[in-house]
């Protein structure tokens, strides 16, 4: 496994960040790990970074325990913090030279870096000169100059134009075709542009932990329909398969049902079958936007 987390709680005096949080993630795998502001994120990310200690339970990167063996975390860990620390007095590649001293790496590394990241054009400027977009492709740089592992990446996007968001999606997602990424974002278009698997952890605790396609595959299959004519629930109540219906407006229901196959044909000869036309008929898709909010509402 290239991350394991095993029952790690931590708390700020009263506050408890994590409560027995427990979960592994494979190589090359690019997990989003998402949650409401406060919901134990950044406190998780920097445990496995080694920037913080957990008060009980293990976590291992690379099957180094983060408690027991910082350094060797270190070196197989390249990490972006939400908020992205840059001199900014100092050139591109001046500051990348600083850091690959720190890692010990070969200079040639920093071409690579650059080349990879896209940061060739601008090279040669200091980093206070350059865009937002491309400061965030200099500290991505910098987490991967000594060539790790596993990307640990949190809120790599966060105050990016759209065409900067694009290009730095497909940067991660490039990356992630060789390395493990566990990213944290409150942007959901990027999971579902980018992630293979989605953890959602609320109040210290993981509440959805799957596949993204899984996910977002609806439990329940939710069809909105319009009829021309006004129709009396206990009428409606009788289509199969049916385990809830609202009103929404005069003859415009919502109608839930509890089965994979596709009812919108249920659904019209329910209406043939009573002298009714529809006008509208709809099936409503869960988008990965309606699953964070369910999982993580009124708690």
């Amino acid at each position: 496994m290239s991350i394991e987390v095993k029952a790690v709680s931590k708390s700020y005096g009263t506050q408890k960040a994590l409560d027995a949080v427990s979960f592994s993630v494979t190589k090359g795998e690019i997990v989003g790990f998402l949650g409401p502001n406060g919901a134990g994120k950044s406190t998780l990310m920097k445990i496995l970074t080694t920037f913080l200690s957990a008060d009980e339970g293990e976590a291992l990167v690379n099957g180094n325990d983060v408690a027991m063996r910082q350094k060797a975390v270190q070196k197989s860990v390249g990490y972006l913090p939400e908020h992205n620390p840059l001199y900014l007095d100092l050139y591109v590649r001046e500051y990348l030279a600083f850091n690959a001293d720190v890692y010990k790496v070969p200079k040639a590394r920093i071409d690579e870096v650059i080349q990879l990241t896209g940061l060739t054009p601008e090279a040669h400027k200091k980093i206070g000169e350059l865009s937002k977009g491309y400061r965030q492709r200099v500290g991505l740089a910098t987490a991967l100059l000594h060539d790790p592992e596993v990307l640990i990446l949190d809120e790599p996007t966060t105050g990016l134009d759209p065409n900067q968001l694009v290009e730095i999606r497909e940067l991660i997602k490039n990356i992630g075709k060789n390395k493990t990424v566990f990213l944290s974002t409150h942007i959901m278009q990027e999971v579902e542009a980018i992630c293979d698997r989605v953890i959602i952890i609320n109040s210290g605790r993981i509440v959805t932990d799957k596949k993204l396609n899984n996910l977002v595959q609806d439990k329940e299959q939710v069809i909105e329909v319009e009829f021309d004519l006004r129709v009396e629930e206990q009428l409606i109540n009788r289509i199969p398969n049916l385990i809830s219906a609202k009103n929404l407006h005069d003859a415009t229901w919502e109608l839930t049902f509890t089965t994979d196959k596709d009812m919108r044909p249920a659904v019209f000869d329910f209406a043939q079958e009573n002298g009714l036309k529809t006008l509208q008929l709809s099936l409503k898709n869960k988008n990965l936007e309606a699953v964070f909010r369910e999982m993580t509402k009124n708690k």
